[in-house]
């Protein structure tokens, strides 16, 4: 994670110091240079740090809209719309770890910049070339480019992470990432408007609604965003980062929580049409629910934050791993019976629970690092000034592990369409890819309170 340099609290108080639009002196934790220049300039780059990451999230997840306009015309089964839905999930996944360490190598507005405007490339060929008679390559191909969106996230938070002081962090960065999550309910309302006005002929349309909206993105970025010089790729914090062993469970956890999100995401229209087709015998049917979920996961994973800040975040992730095997179960179950009304509970279940994941496992994060560096909490819960050469390394390597997570749990979603596809394949029904999601959020769980909750003498206090 990209990180900003502090000035001392005891320095001069001199102007903001601006070449272009790099910013040489940034010193959030000064509370005078905070109050007086900094706030606001963090502000504006996070409102529009998040407006280009939610169309990011929206381009990424658009082929969960896509797929319901591909008819019997197009000639594709349904494990072959399912991998058009892996596809994007697997590049983004790839693309968050190099996005993570641009904006420290080109600058967070210059990057914003250009990873919005590479969000024309998919959105254009999509609005184009999408029509009965194209080649399934084609289609994979423009997938596969879509995949560009989904690492907008990892530069995002990159970028505004180091535009606040420790102490508002927390808040920044949740709200940049429920802005961006948002973008999935978005794409789906979107395509729902285009399927009842339009019906299914025109799937181009539903990319070309969002050309405008990446120009904007990508012109609000140069006009009203900067970049920081002193925001830098922390040495050696990626490799030794990979060689802590907490790193690649929350990364299993993560993988549980925000996999779960957008690999539902991808697939709950698809599932829909294919589980229960005599009921949603049009695409458009299945569009009216398909934005629930997402945008209920979006808008609770603040929630989850929360709730770790009260109850301990490992406390939080085990109950609502719990829940989401159960939320399996019931979907499961539902699907034996063909009762939609049980099916739909259980399916926004996941998805409201994946998102109090999302924010639960990210508060994990820090507090391990702090408790393994020796870092000791004040009775504000605040870092011991002591500590600082801890707090130093604990951040360093969290920083170096949300980026890692995130490209990791990403990789999630592609495992649930994976799974999807398989079942449907192997035996013509989603019960199969259920099942297999019940199993891993037993593992989750258990490891969670094997690793994190367990009374032993190594483990762990207040993660």
């Amino acid at each position: 994670m990209t990180t900003a340099v502090p000035g001392s609290i005891e320095q001069d108080r001199r102007s903001l110091t601006l070449r272009g639009r790099w910013i040489d002196d940034w010193r959030p934790e000064d509370p005078i240079f905070w109050e007086r220049r900094g706030s606001r300039i963090a502000r504006r780059n996070l409102i529009f740090s998040i407006y280009s990451e939610h169309i990011g999230f929206s381009i990424w997840t658009m082929w969960s809209v896509l797929v319901l306009f591909l008819g019997p015309q197009y000639g594709i089964d349904p494990a072959g719309k399912f991998l058009l839905t892996a596809v994007p999930a697997l590049v983004g996944s790839v693309l968050r770890i190099p996005y993570t360490l641009a904006v420290a190598r080109f600058g967070g507005r210059n990057w914003t910049i250009i990873s919005a405007s590479l969000l024309l490339i998919p959105s254009l060929l999509g609005a184009f070339l999408i029509r009965p008679g194209v080649s399934y390559p084609t289609l994979v191909l423009i997938a596969a480019l879509a995949g560009v969106g989904g690492g907008n996230f990892a530069s995002s938070m990159a970028n505004i992470n180091a535009y606040y002081p420790d102490r508002l962090k927390g808040w920044a960065l949740g709200i940049n990432a429920g802005g961006g999550n948002l973008g999935v309910a978005a794409v789906q309302l979107v395509g729902l408007f285009v399927l009842a006005v339009l019906g299914t002929a025109s799937p181009g349309i539903v990319a070309g609604i969002y050309l405008p909206a990446i120009v904007l993105a990508a012109l609000g970025s140069a006009l009203y965003m900067d970049n920081l010089s002193h925001a830098r790729n922390e040495k050696r914090a990626m490799r030794d980062v990979t060689r802590e062993p907490h790193t690649w469970i929350m990364s299993l956890l993560y993988i549980g929580t925000f996999g779960s999100f957008i690999g539902f995401g991808f697939a709950f229209g698809q599932v829909l049409q294919v589980q229960f087709a005599d009921t949603f015998d049009t695409p458009v049917k299945a569009a009216y629910l398909t934005f629930l979920g997402p945008l209920l996961g979006s808008l609770i994973r603040p929630v989850g934050g929360v709730l770790a800040d009260r109850l301990g975040g490992a406390r939080v992730t085990f109950v609502n791993f719990v829940a989401m095997a159960a939320g399996a179960s019931v979907v499961l179950l539902a699907s034996q019976h063909r009762s939609l009304p049980l099916y739909l509970v259980g399916f926004i279940a996941l998805f409201v629970f994946s998102g109090i994941g999302n924010g639960s496992t990210y508060k994990m994060i820090p507090a391990i690092f702090r408790a393994r560096c020796g870092v000791h909490l004040t009775a504000g819960g605040a870092a011991d000034p002591h500590d600082r050469t801890a707090e130093h390394e604990a951040r360093r390597l969290s920083g170096a592990l949300i980026g890692v997570a995130g490209a990791i749990g990403a990789f999630g979603g592609v495992l649930v369409n994976l799974a999807f596809r398989q079942s449907f394949l192997a035996y013509r029904t989603a019960d199969a890819a259920y099942i297999a999601f019940i199993a891993f959020y037993a593992l989750c769980f258990v490891i969670t309170w094997f690793v994190y909750l367990r009374p032993s003498p190594g483990r762990l206090e207040g993660v």
